[in-house]
């Protein structure tokens, strides 16, 4: 583990970098790893916005939001012009970290926008204001390479890939990288991966350090050095809709995703 200083408070906020959490398998940690890495930037003194892209509304739940208690979420900015970001966000009880929610309703929009006019960039194109009222933009992919992926890789200018450590997450990274090539071709020049970030790491198994061995073989550098482990804190987390950055702050789940916020703010400095 290099030795990262502690990121600076921001002497002005914005233009926000944009980051998706991406990964077409499910259960690997996207949604866990964008509210933990959301809160611990927060911590930082950076204004974090939070983007639940996920019709299954994870990210909503694990910050103490009812998805279908929502009136506006994500799937009315990107589908109502006259819906503006600023009506669907809303604060949360992590000071610095604004949400904005998603529910079912999405699930919709992935139909819908393929009628659209430059139906790639409809989330870039409602993101387009609120950029210089936040240092940090970081958005919760759903488990596929859908249209709605398609729109929040085109939309970003990098991507932390959660990556658990077994062999099937491993297969499918390929996949992952061949898109976000063509993305980068087509749509999304300015496009970067920011990191490869292994999750729900068990080091007493020899199958999980030879998983992890192999995606630092394949991806050298672009692998963090920061690692996640398996912890019973991070259902509970859930249960009680806040980070583990302050349901448990000095637990050893919360340091590793404080260490994980220096070693992003150190590849893409924000703020």
């Amino acid at each position: 583990m290099p030795d990262l200083p502690e990121p600076l408070p921001p002497t002005k906020t914005g233009p926000a970098q944009v980051i998706a959490m991406c990964n077409q398998k499910g259960g690997v940690g996207k949604t866990t790893t964008t509210i933990n890495l959301g809160a611990a930037i927060a911590e930082t003194g950076r204004k974090v916005l939070l983007i639940d892209f996920d019709p299954q509304g994870s990210a909503s739940i694990g910050l103490g939001v009812q998805p279908h208690d929502l009136e506006l979420s994500v799937y009315n900015l990107l589908m109502q012009r006259d819906i503006t970001a600023g009506e669907v966000i809303q604060a949360t009880n992590v000071p610095n970290l604004d949400l904005l929610p998603a529910n079912i309703d999405l699930s919709a929009a992935e139909v819908q926008l393929v009628q659209e006019v430059a139906r790639e960039y409809t989330l870039q194109r409602v993101l387009e204001p609120i950029i210089p009222n936040y240092d940090v933009i970081l958005i919760d992919c759903a488990p596929s390479l859908g249209l709605l992926t398609v729109n929040a890789l085109t939309a970003s200018n990098g991507i932390v890939v959660p990556l658990e450590c077994e062999f099937f997450a491993l297969r499918g990274l390929a996949m992952l990288t061949d898109t976000i090539g063509k993305v980068q071709d087509r749509l999304n020049p300015k496009l970067e991966i920011v990191g490869i970030l292994g999750t729900m790491f068990d080091g007493r198994t020899t199958h999980a350090r030879e998983v992890l061995d192999r995606v630092v073989q394949a991806f050298d550098e672009r692998v963090f050095h920061t690692v996640i482990r398996r912890t019973v804190k991070f259902p509970e987390t859930t249960v009680v809709g806040e980070p583990i950055t302050t349901y448990a702050p000095s637990s050893s789940a919360a340091t590793q995703y404080r260490d994980l916020a220096k070693e992003v703010l150190a590849r893409c400095p924000a703020g």
